[in-house]
């Protein structure tokens, strides 16, 4: 794995933290109103960035991108969903385990290798999913739900940005993302409106600011290394939730819940040093 991608990885996590953060500040609003405010701000900066630079916006292979930019939609708005109603570390946990179908997606879409003990390691993270959800009373079943699904749907738009590698500049994968939310989450905006108020338009503000270089620095790296590896490093996000939601909101957790929490972490640390791992026994 390239240290190069980690490092983007490393960063688009940190943008991300700051944005869940500044979501769950805004759970009074609607969720498509969140997500629409955050699809403006992306797609007029990165209209801007393709005009400046002369890159035509609409890429090359139009079909992937356009399952890029659908499979986001759907996946962002199930994370915004969660973040908005359950507390911040269980909807960031839940959310996260897009690595995990990233991983098992890639193995069919751009044909990346995964070890048949990776399997075992997914399971952890699932079986971490269950204890959060069975110990958790704050959590309903159609929370996980919507969690999951979200969680798929960002799995196919990370292939997607995979399968762009080489062929799409990285700010061209970014703005089919709003180019195809814009219209869809609009339309039932305009029906369920609630105008933002004072210090919201700062927290809409820095949830654009944070998810755009977020997602180039995520973009930058999905398009440079093995899916099932860097997809990984996304639930450090889940350190910063727990931290935040501590902080911010006075969120707490009883034991089986953190042991849920654990578990996935333990998941995502064997699947992305299983090779150390293995070899680690083997002596």
């Amino acid at each position: 794995m390239k240290d190069q991608s980690v490092k983007y990885m490393l960063m688009a996590g940190f943008f991300f933290a700051i944005m869940n953060v500044c979501v769950k500040f805004v759970s009074h609003l609607p969720t498509l109103e969140v997500v629409l405010f955050r699809s403006i701000f992306s797609f007029v900066v990165t209209y801007y960035y393709l005009r400046k630079n002369n890159i035509p916006p609409l890429g090359n292979n139009i079909p992937v991108l356009t399952l890029r930019g659908i499979a986001g939609c759907l996946g962002l708005i199930g994370s915004f969903y969660t973040l908005q109603h359950i507390p911040l570390a269980s909807a960031v946990t839940i959310n996260y385990l897009s690595p995990f179908f990233t991983a098992i997606l890639g193995i069919f879409i751009v044909k990346q290798s995964v070890r048949p003990v990776q399997f075992l390691y997914f399971a952890l993270a699932i079986a971490g999913v269950f204890l959060l959800k069975g110990f958790d009373f704050r959590i309903s079943t159609l929370d996980v739900i919507i969690g999951l699904s979200a969680a798929l749907f960002a799995g196919i738009a990370y292939n997607m940005i995979a399968r762009s590698k080489g062929n799409e500049h990285p700010l061209v994968v970014i703005f089919y993302f709003p180019l195809l939310t814009i219209p869809v989450v609009g339309i039932y905006t305009l029906f369920d409106w609630k105008t933002p108020i004072g210090i919201d338009w700062l927290y809409l503000l820095l949830i654009g600011i944070c998810t755009q270089v977020a997602q180039y620095y995520m973009t930058l790296s999905y398009q440079s290394a093995n899916l099932a590896k860097v997809a990984s490093l996304n639930y450090l996000g889940v350190l910063y939730a727990l931290g935040f939601g501590y902080i911010f909101y006075q969120e707490t957790f009883n034991t089986m819940s953190l042991i849920g929490i654990l578990v996935i972490l333990i998941g995502v640390f064997l699947n992305l040093y299983d090779r150390q791992v293995y070899k680690f026994f083997k002596k």
